[in-house]
């Protein structure tokens, strides 16, 4: 049991404390995958748990990979299958159990890419223009209805009808839904909402699987829980509903995704939703100097919303973070520059440094600056892997043999060409549309009509239904192979000179071996589309000898050696559409997940200048948050500029200056001029003010600071 002598006290008490709801606040750089390993081989290794009865879900696939590396090195031969993502999880769930809504096990995992074509497809047959709606905007109506989970009792239903729900629409964005969920419906695909609300509609409205579900994971275990949203926390509270061993991990100060969906609420409420549980603090932090942490410490303890904590180092002193007021943005590009190479020089590897940013717009000078100094460097704002066309088409040809998706279709059966073009895929959509078909189905009827008499499709479906008949059979890298030598795709390629696409698929030959010897189980090429579908850009692996360049998003769950912290200035960071308390706390927050991305050094700037709107720019209140006491200034701050900032900040309504309601206040009677005399029963949760129920009305009335409210003595 070495990996227990290697904890902490706090650390040991989190992974030994195995039963009930338990809430560990992990500080960053406090151990927290540590302690998850600890506890998962805890559980399995002292207290005889079957692996197939804990589910341990992490935010990424990487972070669920890396955590299966560290416990396949205890246990080498055991199944880590529900170490994985809440998509991951639902897949598996969908895989056994999608008979209840009546979908195959072969449903197919719709990526973003995949959401896009479908709705071309979608805008076409309708005659929809960029100008009536853009593909936007119909991406985010159809993420809005689908939000209430209801929608998944008419998806289910049969194809014919949602077409005729499509041609009743009342609106033009209703019909392009509806008409998306008879695509959906037609191809059996899910998107990455529909695995989620899926899985629990299937759990809500099936008391046999919603009790064989609770009853097969006896523990759970939840990180990152502070950047889950309400249909994830729904799912982790119906999963632990019988057993009630709930462990979620994670850290309020670094909520920084509630643009999609998550709640601080749902870590700092834990304990009230859950009455009897536990909470341990993890505030040793191993990976910053004692003077990095004394200016993360100060700036995030401005904030209201969150759990008092103050990170320790075990760290030895070093320098203070270094601050730098430039007067033009291409002078604060120079001196990141400089600081940069003057490392290099003295030993640190280009790749051990990062530079931060709010936004992507503010790494424009930064880049020109290392480019005129022959500094290499990686942009992480790319097109991801996965999204590549080359490897778009060439997962398409394998999804094509696993299920002949009319998308997977459409986007091979003339890469490279074969004369299949717009007229003939029309005549195939027609023919599809009244024998309610798939395209391929469509293709193979009509393969010997004059039509396509003349083209190459036969070629395509002798490709196709080769691999059908033995694709089950097949090691997935000779699957591979195999296709991309018989379809052509590789010699189209090879014969245009295009060495940066090859590149890529000897990448994806590599990513399916790496994949399958990872596994450590039997893999089908089910289980390969299913990974490839739910990747993402955050499960991209560092690489190259440069500086990272990123925003601050892309840096969470990452760390550096070096980070440089630029644009900080009022209206870039905190932004200048940031115009409440909620608001600027997640700025805040998000300041503060850049400052502890450091391990030993820190580098924060901005520069003078005017916004685009024409205001002036002046130093972030970040800056002055963080304690003048615990920065270095590389050169001294004009004291004019510093009250120029102040001003600026209290006129953009700097929300946190504001004294807060002391809850003392809960009890007191007060008298209001309409309502009459009542009493205080509450502080509301992120804004100023008081709760009262009055003694007239029935239900309470929520005042702000500067209601005409009288406390009687």
């Amino acid at each position: 049991m070495e990996y227990l002598k290697e904890l902490n006290p706090e650390q040991l008490e989190a992974a030994t404390t195995t039963e009930g709801y338990l809430r560990v606040v992990a500080g960053a750089g406090s151990g927290k995958t540590k302690t998850l390993t600890a506890r998962y081989l805890y559980l399995v290794e002292m207290l005889g748990i079957s692996t197939a009865n804990i589910l341990c879900v992490t935010f990424t696939n990487k972070a669920a990979a890396e955590m299966k590396k560290r416990i396949r090195r205890q246990l080498p031969d055991q199944d880590l299958g529900r170490i994985t993502t809440f998509h991951g999880f639902c897949v598996g769930l969908l895989k056994e159990d999608c008979h209840v809504v009546q979908y195959p096990t072969t449903f197919i995992v719709l990526d973003e890419e995949d959401k896009e074509a479908m709705l071309r497809t979608v805008f076409e047959d309708l005659g929809i223009t960029s100008r009536d709606l853009t593909i936007k905007e119909a991406i985010d109506h159809i993420g809005w209805r689908k939000g209430g989970r209801g929608y998944v009792k008419t998806l289910i239903g049969s194809p014919e009808k949602l077409r005729k729900l499509s041609e009743e629409a009342t609106t033009l964005k209703d019909k392009v839904l509806y008409r998306y969920f008879y695509e959906q419906r037609k191809c059996y695909g899910l998107d990455f909402d529909d695995l989620i609300y899926f899985t629990l509609y299937i759990l809500e409205h099936d008391k046999a699987v919603r009790e064989k579900w609770q009853s097969r994971l006896e523990y759970i275990m939840v990180d990152e829980f502070q950047d889950i949203d309400k249909d994830q926390y729904a799912l982790a509270d119906i999963l632990s509903g019988f057993h009630q061993n709930l462990f979620v991990v994670g850290d309020p100060d670094q909520t920084i995704y509630t643009w999609r969906g998550a709640d601080v609420k749902f870590i700092l409420e834990f304990d009230s939703r859950h009455p009897g549980a536990k909470t341990i603090f993890l505030n040793t932090n191993y990976r910053s100097t004692p003077q990095i942490l004394a200016a993360s410490n100060a700036l995030i303890d401005k904030n209201r919303e969150r759990l008092k904590k103050q990170l320790a180092a075990v760290r030895e002193d070093s320098r203070k973070p270094l601050y730098f007021h430039a007067k033009t943005g291409q002078l604060e590009a120079d001196w990141i520059t400089a600081n940069r190479r003057a490392l290099h020089e003295a030993g640190m590897p280009y790749s051990s440094m990062g530079v931060l940013y709010r936004a992507h717009y503010v790494s424009r000078a930064v880049e020109e600056s290392l480019i005129r100094s022959k500094i290499p460097y990686v942009l992480y704002s790319g097109v991801e892997f996965y999204k590549r066309k080359e490897i778009k088409d060439v997962l398409c040809y394998l999804r094509m043999i696993y299920s002949g998706d009319d998308i997977s279709f459409l986007r091979t059966v003339n890469e490279p060409r074969r004369g299949v073009g717009r007229t003939r895929i029309a005549a195939l959509k027609e023919y599809a549309q009244l024998q309610q078909c798939s395209l391929y189905e469509a293709l193979m009827a009509n393969l010997e009509t004059e039509l396509f008499r003349r083209s190459r499709a036969r070629e395509y479906v002798r490709l196709i239904e080769k691999y059908r008949a033995i694709f089950d059979g097949m090691d997935l890298t000779d699957l591979l192979t195999g296709v991309l030598n018989e379809s052509g795709y590789e010699d189209m390629l090879r014969s245009c000179g295009e060495e940066e696409r090859l590149d890529n698929l000897a990448e994806l030959k590599q990513a399916i071996y790496d994949f399958q010897r990872k596994a450590g189980e039997e893999v089908t090429l089910g289980n390969y589309l299913d990974h490839a579908a739910l990747f993402t850009n955050m499960d991209q692996t560092e690489k190259a000898q440069a500086v990272k360049l990123m925003t601050i998003h892309a840096a969470k769950g990452l760390e550096y050696p070096v980070v440089f912290l630029c644009g900080l200035s009022e209206g870039i960071f905190p932004g200048k559409r940031v115009n409440t308390r909620e608001k600027l706390e997640e700025e805040r927050r998000l300041c503060y997940v850049a400052f502890t991305r450091a391990k030993d050094r820190l580098f924060l700037s901005d520069a003078a200048g005017t916004n685009y709107d024409g205001s002036f720019r002046c130093p972030s209140r970040f800056l002055f948050n963080a304690g003048k006491e615990n920065l270095e200034y590389a050169v001294p701050l004009d004291p004019e500029l510093e009250e120029r900032t102040m001003e600026q900040v209290r006129r953009t309504v700097d929300t946190d200056t504001r004294p807060e309601q002391p809850a003392e206040t809960v009890g007191k009677r007060v008298l209001h001029p309409i309502f009459g005399e009542g009493s205080v029963i509450g502080i509301p949760r992120g804004q100023e003010g008081v709760i009262v129920q009055f003694d007239a009305i029935s239900t309470p009335r929520t005042f702000g600071p500067s209601a005409k409210l009288a406390f009687l003595t």
